[in-house]
């Protein structure tokens, strides 16, 4: 990876603690007990609380751990980054919190805390948040992935999908046999979306790749990952992604079977020091830090985050992650190229024509989707194998 972010001692050391975790104990994404954000390890400020500004302090949920080597990692080190650049302000954390009206008691019980800035950071804590925010129009909430804002909530994201697509094109490099598997949780767009890159972009390098793909119904279920991990494998795939929230089983498991893996969230090359190839990462860190100070600053209402954020490539919130070891050189400069062009914009991985799983043009020649028509991606496109669950 070359960003080249400062870090500071303090993130860097919650990094190394964090890879050397060796288990993913998250046991399935409506299971476990939330926390309500306690253990807060800084002290609070005497700053004013009104709406966007003040406070003391400023809470993160989580729907897993915060090791899961995945998206609950990557949020995680985001709010190390807050804690850092606001030793004044406490930072409350709640892990396993449940999508569901717990996730409006997690968040109700911060707020009792003193929480004037409240991070939801699973797609499905949304409507617990505007729930929340409704009772709470002083306090500002930052939703990760949302497709709905109100007054005091904004929803941030990233283009994620540019990097699952020159991930796709190494996958398709590297695959002696076309046949990809990609292992999801459940059929929201943004899922869909990912699959039709990684696909996409593995076709741009051989037009007969496929993608067969397995719905588990959950974002983080060991047992299920393994299993699907398996499945795909024995019916030939040779390459293994995967958008699930943790992702050491799936990682492993292909590992110890000799099968390839591209990664997703978090950098998880240590699990598969033979057959790891890239991934696609998140780098919320600098991007956290920036929106505590605009609502600290009272500076929400009418800022890039009043509304619906979605970071880019360009940007450096969504990175290409490092290349395995057996990455051959000509593979990797052909991937960079391929991230220099779509960076300039020479490459449009969703430029029509392209056709859906039953031959249907979904998006015509010569048009290029919006990100806002492409977060609504509701089917799945030629080339991938199996259906979106009713």
């Amino acid at each position: 990876m070359k960003t080249k972010r400062k870090a500071s001692s303090v993130l860097l050391g919650a990094l190394a603690l964090l890879m050397l975790i060796t288990g993913c104990s998250q046991p399935g994404n409506n299971s476990g007990s939330s926390s309500s954000g306690d253990s807060p390890e800084t002290s609070s400020s005497s700053a004013d609380v009104t709406m966007g500004t003040g406070g003391s302090a400023v809470g993160f949920i989580f729907v897993g751990t915060k090791d899961d080597y995945g998206y609950n990692q990557a949020a995680y080190l985001g709010s190390v980054a807050v804690e850092e650049a606001y030793p004044d302000l406490k930072v409350l954390r709640a892990e396993n919190v449940p999508e569901t009206a717990e996730a409006e008691r997690v968040m109700e019980q911060m707020i009792k805390d003193g929480a004037k800035i409240i991070f939801p950071t699973s797609y499905g804590h949304l409507e617990p948040a505007l729930n929340v925010a409704k009772r709470h129009p002083d306090v500002v909430f930052f939703h990760q992935g949302g497709l709905k804002t109100a007054n005091n909530v904004g929803t941030y994201f990233g283009t994620i999908w540019e990097p699952v697509y020159l991930a796709g094109v190494a996958a398709g490099k590297m695959s002696p046999t076309g046949k990809l598997g990609y292992i999801v949780s459940v059929p929201i767009p943004q899922v869909l979306l990912n699959v039709n890159a990684f696909t996409l972009g593995a076709r741009s390098v051989n037009p007969d790749a496929t993608t067969s793909v397995v719905f588990t119904g959950s974002w983080c279920d060991p047992g299920q990952q393994a299993n699907a991990t398996n499945s795909l494998i024995d019916s030939g795939a040779d390459v293994i992604s995967l958008h699930q929230d943790c992702m050491k089983t799936v990682i492993e498991t292909a590992e110890r079977r000799d099968v390839m893996t591209v990664g997703y969230h978090a950098d998880a090359s240590s699990l598969a020091p033979n057959g790891w190839i890239t991934g696609s990462l998140w780098n919320w860190p600098e991007l956290f830090v920036e929106m505590v100070k605009t609502a600290q600053d009272g500076q929400f209402k009418g800022s890039k985050f009043d509304g619906k954020y979605r970071g880019t490539l360009a940007d450096n919130v969504v990175q290409l992650g490092s290349f395995g070891a057996n990455v051959p050189a000509d593979v990797v400069q052909y991937v960079e190229d391929q991230k220099k062009a779509l960076l300039e914009g020479t490459l449009l991985p969703f430029a029509g024509p392209v056709k859906d799983q039953s031959g249907e043009v979904r998006i015509a020649e010569g048009e290029t989707p919006t990100v806002e028509q492409l977060e609504g991606s509701d089917y799945l496109v030629e080339g991938v194998v199996g259906s979106i669950p009713k």
